[in-house]
């Protein structure tokens, strides 16, 4: 018996009969031999890890563009987040971490630059639409290697789709995920507003400071909490109804005092602006794209307009200012 199969026989004595077993697992688009040390969970999460995309996620606005400290969040430190949330809440309900983890690392490769805004920038000037979750899974499953992908199980592609709003998992452990990214960006949104003194810790509303607590420690403890009491012995992954609807009442108030706020918000529509000139002449001029793009399109039979979203979206906040200085202002004659 090899350390795989004694993860996997270990999974079995331990493992939740709700959690995704690695050996059930229904498997990769492309066949490939097992790993003799690595279940198929683990080996997804470290191809993640080691993936182009996650470490551009270092230079992509969270919620703040261009923040001047050290402190404020990225899309890699919001990721490293939630994905320690969700390791927490699944191991104490005894669900696959691993698939957890993979799932939580995956959940944003697919982000643009400049956050929110820049999704909406490529949605809106892209006639075959954009949006970051589908994104994602296109990174993972064409545009990384080269348009190879990282053939990624089933499992792990699913959660990664599914962690909108919206999305339904059909693993607990993608739930899992689906609900710690929406714990995780309250909570480290706040922390990051107070930082920009655009709020107060005392300016939340005491209907829900009453229920989830008065710090980012407090109510990340509450909520984790609760989601693990709620959800013990389920074939579901829930939370109460107090913290949920607090829940949802403080991300809606995040929406009109951070997310809406015309000071944390003001650099935006420059931003969107600044994408839209970026897709605008790509499309025009596809030749002006790195040669794996070039690839996607005349050896792969990729559609230009889904190319040119793919270069853009995977652009770091930096580079896509750079990019747009070089094409577009006027370089002094020396």
């Amino acid at each position: 018996m090899n350390i795989r199969e004694k993860l996997e026989q270990c999974e079995e004595l331990t493992l939740s009969k709700y959690a995704a077993h690695s050996k059930d697992s229904l498997g990769r688009d492309i066949f490939e031999e097992q790993c003799d040390m690595r279940t198929v969970y683990q080996r997804d999460r470290d191809r993640i890890i080691h993936s182009k995309a996650f470490r551009r996620l270092k230079h992509k606005t969270q919620v703040f563009l261009a923040p001047a400290g050290d402190h404020y969040r990225t899309r890699l430190t919001h990721t490293l987040e939630v994905a320690q949330i969700a390791r927490s809440i699944a191991k104490a309900l005894s669900l696959n971490e691993d698939l957890t983890e993979a799932i939580a690392l995956g959940h944003d490769l697919g982000h643009t630059p400049f956050g929110h805004a820049g999704e909406r920038a490529l949605n809106e000037v892209c006639s075959l639409g954009f949006a970051h979750y589908k994104q994602s899974v296109r990174v993972v499953e064409l545009l990384e290697k080269d348009g190879s992908g990282l053939n990624l199980t089933k499992e792990v592609r699913d959660g990664i789709l599914n962690h909108r709003t919206s999305g339904n998992p059909f693993t607990l452990e993608g739930k899992v995920v689906r609900l710690s990214d929406k714990i995780a960006y309250i909570n480290h949104d706040i922390d990051d507003a107070i930082r920009a003194d655009i709020l107060k810790e005392e300016d939340i509303p005491r209907q829900f400071t009453d229920i989830l607590g008065n710090s980012t420690k407090s109510r990340l403890d509450g909520l984790i909490r609760d989601v693990v009491s709620n959800s013990m012995d389920k074939a579901d992954i829930c939370m109460s109804n107090q913290y949920e609807t607090a829940m949802k009442g403080l991300r809606a108030y995040m929406f009109e005092s951070v997310y809406k706020n015309p000071v944390a918000k003001g650099q935006e529509s420059k931003a969107e602006s600044m994408l839209k000139s970026l897709y605008e002449y790509y499309l025009k001029n596809q030749d002006k794209m790195p040669k794996e793009f070039i690839h996607l399109i005349y050896d792969l039979g990729q559609v230009p307009e889904r190319v040119v979203c793919d270069y853009i979206s995977g652009m770091s906040d930096q580079y896509s200012v750079s990019k747009f200085e070089e094409i577009f202002v006027p370089k002094f004659w020396i």
